[in-house]
Parts: structure tokens; sequence; C-alpha cells
């Protein structure tokens, strides 16, 4: 052996008629040599440079409604080397998907390459340096085209009989615990995938590598996950990326707390490999936010979602000619989206900063106002912003083949969005409460009783009620609270004690300060005569 995506979205587009998988440009020519060199020469910049633009440049000029050539095609080019052709097959297919509508079988034919391509990395001799870029493509292209089989098996309307027969050969079930009997027999199977990611995790010793990170005997940060002694940097890096892989599976699966267990070795509250990549760094603490979500851990949330909120109005800009822009800016919205709900169940807003609080008034300031009054307008908001926002949930089970056939593509969304939807009704009773315990200090019972209009015992119980729900569990087994007015029960009085969120003046100065260069900057363009 001499050497061992951007997230895309399927269109309805079928491969052109006078498509010809054995016709190989010059320019795929020089493109597979020079890439099939620069690899063997563990040259990552040249990799990265082309990966990131020549790859991008020539499927704009050649192949924007149509495949790249075969793996067949482009072998000879580079000495029929094994491992080289499952890397172009991996690019291939991540082309297909972003450009085309792949058929079953051509899904299948993927998953059989990420499978060949998964073993050679755990069990064959990988010495080679992919950028970090391509890594986490991988990882999160191999997790999407998981999605996407799942959208696409649970639509059963319009499935042929071919594609059903096709779906039962390759669905066979099977628990096996290693990732070795998962190949052509049984594609896209969700055991296979857990099983995968979890053995690259494992393999690639990556959480032992970040504990002794902690005690300065690694530099896996560092050096950005790459090896300057000569090795490979590819095991590791795909086994850091792994995780989070594991934590997106397990959101997509509506397993939330497994979800943010599988993120616990890395330190998201620090700079770290994952940082190093955008789509790496949106889609972990996208998740991480959307799962401390639906665990009512809701400052958690705010805290996430106004980190990389901040983080991508700062530096947006430097990726307006990436490819993955558009997915930047759409999970940018979204993430707005879900702080408008953080926010609206748990008004913390002294967690958010001031430009990021400032944006989302502008995008949400009137729907978040609403929101608070809890009414059928109010829960029709928290659908809308929930359904607009929340990742696309799947149901990994195979299908009924038994007429009729029916789709069922929708359930798993719509039980979670039953779930959260539930949550907030929940949260009806305590909007009443908090807006009385905000304006006394202290208050008895029984007067509270009567502005509520309930008696004594089931004002006990909304009050052990607004504990419960304004409390979560941390990953420490910590109680931790939710919210910005906590009350304590002496006797038959009730004590209120509201957080006083601290003023912050570095903000304002700092505004102040870019309206008076602005000011200066005008001036000095004026000619006096």
């Amino acid at each position: 052996m001499t050497i061992a995506g951007t997230m895309g979205y399927e269109r309805e587009q079928q491969i052109p008629g006078d498509y010809d998988p054995n016709y190989v440009p010059d320019s795929v020519k020089s493109f597979v040599v020079h890439m099939y060199r620069h690899i063997r020469e563990k040259n990552v910049y040249e990799i990265h440079q082309m990966y990131e633009t020549s790859f991008q440049s020539i499927s704009d000029r050649f192949f924007k409604d149509a495949p790249w050539p075969s793996v067949d095609a482009v072998a000879p080019y580079v000495d029929n080397d094994h491992v080289f052709c499952l890397l172009y097959r991996e690019m291939w297919f991540r082309h297909l998907y972003a450009r085309l509508s792949p058929t079953l079988k051509q899904r299948i034919d993927s998953w059989d390459n990420y499978c060949n391509l998964f073993q050679v990395v755990l069990h064959g001799v990988v010495n080679m340096q992919l950028p970090n870029q391509w890594l986490w493509d991988m990882v999160d292209e191999f997790v999407y085209q998981f999605q996407s089989f799942c959208q696409y098996r649970a639509k059963m309307k319009s499935k042929t009989e071919q594609e059903i027969a096709l779906l039962r050969q390759y669905g066979q079930v099977c628990h096996c615990a290693s990732p070795v009997p998962y190949g052509m027999r049984q594609a896209w199977n969700v055991y296979g995938v857990l099983n995968y990611l979890q053995a690259l995790v494992e393999k690639s010793m990556i959480i032992q590598i970040l504990e002794q990170e902690k005690e300065g005997l690694e530099q896996f940060t560092a050096t950005d996950g790459y090896d300057y002694s000569g090795g490979s940097n590819v095991l590791k890096v795909l086994g850091y990326f792994s995780m989070i892989g594991l934590l997106r599976v397990h959101c997509l699966l509506g397993d939330y707390h497994t979800a943010l267990k599988c993120l616990l070795p890395i330190d998201i509250s620090q700079q770290g490999v994952y940082t190093s990549v955008i789509g790496s760094h949106i889609t972990t603490i996208y998740h991480c936010g959307f799962a401390n979500l639906m665990l009512r851990r809701y400052t958690d949330a705010i805290r996430e979602f106004n980190k990389i909120l901040l983080y991508i109005f700062k530096t947006k800009q430097y990726h307006q000619k990436s490819p993955q822009y558009e997915q930047i800016l759409k999970k940018n919205e979204q993430m707005y989206a879900l702080l408008a709900i953080s926010l609206s169940l748990c008004p913390q807003v002294k967690l958010v900063e001031e430009v990021v609080n400032s944006q989302l008034r502008e995008k949400y300031g009137e729907k978040m106002l609403r929101m608070q009054r809890y009414d059928d307008e109010a829960f029709a908001l928290y659908d809308e912003l929930f359904s607009y926002a929340c990742p696309k949930f799947i149901t990994p089970s195979a299908p009924s083949y038994e007429e009729p056939l029916i789709n069922y593509n929708q359930d798993a969304y719509r039980l979670q969005l039953k779930l959260f939807l539930y949550e907030v009704k929940q949260q009806q009773l305590l909007s009443g409460v908090r807006t009385f315990l905000k304006v006394y200090s202290t208050i008895t019972l029984g007067k509270l009783a009567a502005y509520m209009e309930v008696d004594e015992p089931t004002l006990r119980t909304i009050l052990m009620t607004y504990k419960h729900k304004t409390h979560a569990v941390d990953f420490d087994g910590k109680i931790t609270s939710n919210a910005d007015i906590d009350f304590y029960i002496d006797d038959d009085m009730i004590h209120v004690a509201e957080s006083k969120p601290a003023k912050r003046y570095g903000d304002y100065f700092m505004r102040q300060i870019v309206k008076l260069e602005g000011v200066m900057t005008d001036v000095d363009r004026i000619k006096l005569e």
C-alpha cells in the first residue's frame, strides 16, 4: 500500500444522458496526478489548496450537473493506488449528493466506499497527512448521507418495486458489535454508523490523548492535530471529529443525554481542533446547544448560542468565498431562532452579548414579545421557530414493506415537536408565578394564592413545579438553576431573591469609540474652502 463534505443537499436532478464516466478531461488528469503526488509527499498545504479550491473550480467548470469521471477511469493516472481511489470515490459521491439526486444503488455504493475507507484507517497502515477540513468533511458527509438515507427510505409511497426489492436486500437486520460485518449487506444501518464512529474514537485513543494533553504530555490541540514528526494525523483527527459525529447522530435520534455525553472529552469552553474548521465549530455548538435546550438546560444553551453567534458575526466576512458560506448563514439564522426560544423560556438576557442581542431583537423582537403570552398564537410561534431551527430528525428502523405503503419520514420530527410543545405548555403556569415574584421581595402564600385565583395547596404545587422546571442536573450530578428569580418559603411567607444583572460599560464605550472614529473619518473627508 503506497499511501494510506461540505454538507450537500439533494436536488431533483438526474445524470445527463450524454455523461461519459470514462471520459477524463485534461484538467481532471492534472488534478488527480498532482493530488496523488502531494498526498504521497504529505504536502498538507497543497492538498488543502487543491481540495478546497481546485476541486470546486473544476466542478463548476465541467461538472455542474454531472458526476466526475468514474474511479476506474482515473485509476491508471494514480498507479491504481487503492487508498487514493477510495479517497477519490469519497469526493465523487459527495459531489454527486451536492449537485444531483443519488439513486438507491449509488447510496449503497457510497456506504460501501465509506466501509472500505474506514476499514483501511482502522486496520491498515495509514501513512499520510490530510487537511483537517477534508477529515471533517468525511465525518460530516458520512452522517449526512446516513440522515439522507433514512429520510429517503421513509418515503415509501413513491418507491418502485425494484427499489423496495433493493431495500429488502440491503436492509437485513444484524446486531453485531463490530463494524467489520457492515459492508455489502447492510447499507446505512444505524448500528453500523454508530459502530464505525465509535470504533474510530476508540482506535484513535483520542480520549486518552486529550486527557494526557491536560497534563502537558501531548500537543494535539497546539498542532491542530497534525503530526510534525513524520507520522499520520488521519486516525487521530478522524477519531476526534467522530465524537462530534456521534453528538450529531444521537441528536438526530432524539437521545440528548447520550449526545452530550459523547462530547464530554472535548472542552468546548476552550479553543480546540473543532474550532479549526468553521463547519465543525458550528455543527458542534449548534447540536450541543439544541441538546441543552431539549434537556431544559436553558442557560447552557443560551451561553453556547451566544458564543457561536458572536463568533460568526465577527468572522463571516472571511468565509464569503467558501463553498460552505450558504450553510454558515443558514445555521446562523437557525441558531438565532433557537436563542429566541431559549430566552423566551428562560429570560436571561444578561447572558447575551450586546451585539448578539441587538441582532436578535431585530430578527425576532416582536415574536419574542408575543411568545411571552402563552396563548394559541404564542404556541404557534414556538411551533414555527422550532420547526425552522431543529435538526432533521430520523427514524432509524427499517420500514414495513407490506401494503399499503406509507410515508413515515415526518414521524420523528412530529414526536420531538410534540414533546417540546408539551414542555412549553407546562411553562404557562410558571409565567404567572414569575410575574408576581418579580414585583415582591416578600409575599404571603395566601396573598399570592388570591392574586392567582387558586387555593394554597394548589399554589404550593405550582411553586414546586416552578422550582423543578427552572432547575436541571448537569453531567457532574449538580443541580443548576436556569431562573433569574429564586425564592424560599419560611412558614407561610415567600422570600424572593432576584439576581441583579451586572452593568456592562465596556460594550457601550466600544460602540461610542467606533462611532467617534466614523465621525472623524467623515470630517477628514470634508474639504474646507
